[in-house]
């Protein structure tokens, strides 16, 4: 075993989805440290949806302003130094060992103080501040892991607050209502900050500016001071033109597809705008914009890996992340033939996601994922046949099958004619994590019809 998969197993043992809201344990930890997490401005980003996409829109528009940048994101989808990146790049694996080495003495210290041990994501969160701080960069687009309050993440003290569409998700650890999961994400909102936020259903909205009255922050929303003006169809994305905080940007190509990537790219434009000092008729250079945003990837949203026929990876992993690939893939592909591999967590709102994926998906092949919270598949297979009749369902044991069958299903109904024909594979950022490794590997349906 390397010394990268020592400290990797090292960290999965705390737990890997084990959740501990206690902030006294990171707070500690970041003391001892010497708070790394002070030594550079940051950027927050908290919400149900968008994320991700948003944070490397925001990283790639400030790297394309010169910055030196850190990124901090999960989950990953093939290694955790995905979750850790440095100027748009992963840090290596001796980076990393390098700096869990530095923190480990210190995590066992914090540790034996209490009953429970800090979790997977203290540890890798307390890990990203000091590698940002060591390497050092000019500032930390920081994503949270859930909530926003009670996150880990929420050590730092942000200049700049980013809010993306809030909705139902998590349920267990933040309530029950939208109104509650809004007061919950805002507490990323600190004293003097200014907050960027998408439109937001009125009792989401109404916490966050009731935490910025508080906190004295400055509030930017779409659909007032920015957001998309016009957005077209293009090969390999789309192109835009956005209403910042100075001023309108056009001819902005994102090689993303989506109405939803187009609000993040202006939630993203907005954000680098407040932290650089631009508005009021102050505007970033258009060439900087337009090239920050055309170096923009996402892994795993609506994410193309085969053609003939054309595969996805979406990870969509609740009703608003689904909704919103339902209407990219209406929009954007116009598959006359698509063929859905899904396997989702258990406990989320399967029946809702299903329902949304039926208009546009001809057959379903549902499995499980790799997840020890993978949705027993019975109960799946129950579901999508109620929703889709029992004629539109295949069921799969495992992923490989599942990929398999999906594609020999979409090859027979094509009839020797691939061209609009699609599997997406989707339900969970885990599914598309398990599919994207095999898929990158070698095709899973090698020896099958092709």
């Amino acid at each position: 075993m390397s010394e990268f998969d020592e400290v990797n197993a090292a960290l999965e043992s705390r737990g890997f989805t084990r959740m501990v809201f206690d902030m006294r344990k990171i707070r500690e930890l970041m003391d001892v440290l010497g708070s790394p997490q002070r030594a550079y401005p940051s950027i927050h980003l908290t919400g149900t949806n968008g994320k991700t996409s948003t944070a490397r829109m925001i990283d790639s528009l400030l790297r394309a302003h010169g910055l030196h940048t850190g990124r901090y994101t999960s989950p990953h989808l093939e290694t955790i130094r995905e979750r850790i990146t440095l100027d748009g790049e992963p840090i290596s694996e001796e980076k990393l060992v390098e700096a869990y080495r530095e923190i480990e003495p210190l995590t066992q210290l914090i540790d034996a103080k209490y009953d429970e041990s800090l979790t997977y994501f203290d540890v890798t969160t307390a890990l990203a501040y000091a590698v940002f701080a060591d390497a050092p960069v000019d500032v930390a687009v920081v994503e949270v892991g859930l909530g926003g309050e009670e996150d880990s993440t929420n050590t730092i003290d942000a200049g700049i607050a980013v809010m993306t569409p809030i909705g139902l998700d998590h349920t267990e650890f933040l309530g029950d209502t939208i109104e509650d999961i809004a007061w919950a994400k805002a507490g990323i909102i600190h004293q003097g900050a200014t907050v960027i936020t998408a439109l937001q259903e009125e009792e989401a909205m109404r916490p966050i500016l009731e935490r910025s009255i508080e906190m004295g922050a400055k509030v930017a929303r779409e659909g007032s001071e920015f957001g998309v003006v016009e957005r077209s169809q293009a090969v390999g994305g789309q192109v835009l033109t956005l209403q910042g905080l100075g001023g309108i940007y056009g001819d902005v190509f994102l090689p993303l597809f989506g109405a939803h990537q187009a609000q993040n790219a202006a939630m993203a434009l907005a954000a680098v705008e407040a932290f650089l000092g631009a508005g009021q008729d102050k505007q970033l250079e258009i060439d900087l914009v337009r090239e920050g945003f055309a170096q923009v990837d996402s892994p795993g949203r609506l994410e193309r890996v085969r053609s003939a026929p054309t595969i996805l990876l979406d990870g969509a992993h609740n009703t608003h992340g689904m909704a919103a690939t339902v209407q990219a893939l209406e929009e954007e592909f116009q598959f006359r033939h698509l063929v859905a591999v899904v396997a989702i967590l258990d406990g989320k709102d399967a029946e809702g996601m299903l329902d949304l994926l039926e208009p546009v998906a001809a057959r379903i092949v549902v499995t499980r994922n790799s997840s020890p919270r993978t949705m027993p598949l019975e109960e799946l297979t129950q579901l999508a046949t109620d929703i889709f009749g029992e004629d539109r369902v295949t069921v799969a044991e495992n992923m490989p099958d599942a990929i398999e069958e999906a594609v020999v299903i979409a090859e027979d109904d094509a009839s020797g004619e691939l061209s609009g024909i699609g599997v997406v594979i989707t339900g969970s950022v885990i599914t598309v994590a398990d599919a994207r490794r095999l898929l990158k590997r070698s095709a899973p349906w090698e020896g099958a019809s092709a």
